[in-house]
């Protein structure tokens, strides 16, 4: 999470540079075909692993299985769709890789290995009582 603003700061900026770059090499109009042309071939990369992510939740749903990985694959497919409709080359870059099943698998292992399980907090029975107030209460007719 700490590097969530910087990267909505950086980001931006090392897309226009590279978007600059690459158009001052290869011209405008061949730079927006090529975006166009990440744009198109993501989505059809998401469609099809969607559909395949889809009917293994199925099936693992048919087995009466938690489809666990299929979700958090779903996750991912969401958030590659994004990056590749985004224009720029380096969110198609993070976009393919959330896309192709073998780079989305270290993805998801470096992701679970940085999860950070969440904390239960638990209440002792005598602190929970100092919140309560003994009393009566008689409702007026």
């Amino acid at each position: 999470m700490r590097y969530l603003l910087p990267s909505f700061i950086v980001l931006p900026i090392l897309e226009m540079y590279v978007l600059i770059k690459v158009g001052g090499n290869l011209g405008a109009l061949n730079t927006v075909l090529l975006v166009l042309l990440t744009a198109l071939i993501g989505v059809a990369l998401l469609r099809v692993q969607g559909f395949r992510t889809l009917m293994n939740a199925k099936n693992k749903l048919g087995m009466a299985q938690l489809p666990a990985e299929e979700i958090i694959t779903g996750i991912f497919l969401a958030i590659g769709g994004a990056l590749l409709l985004t224009p720029g080359f380096i969110t198609d870059i993070f976009g393919f890789l959330c896309l192709v099943p073998l780079t989305r698998r270290i993805l998801l292992k470096v992701f679970l290995n940085n999860l950070r399980p969440f904390e239960v907090v638990n209440e002792r029975k005598s602190e929970a009582k100092q919140d309560w107030i003994e009393g009566e209460f008689d409702k007026d007719k």
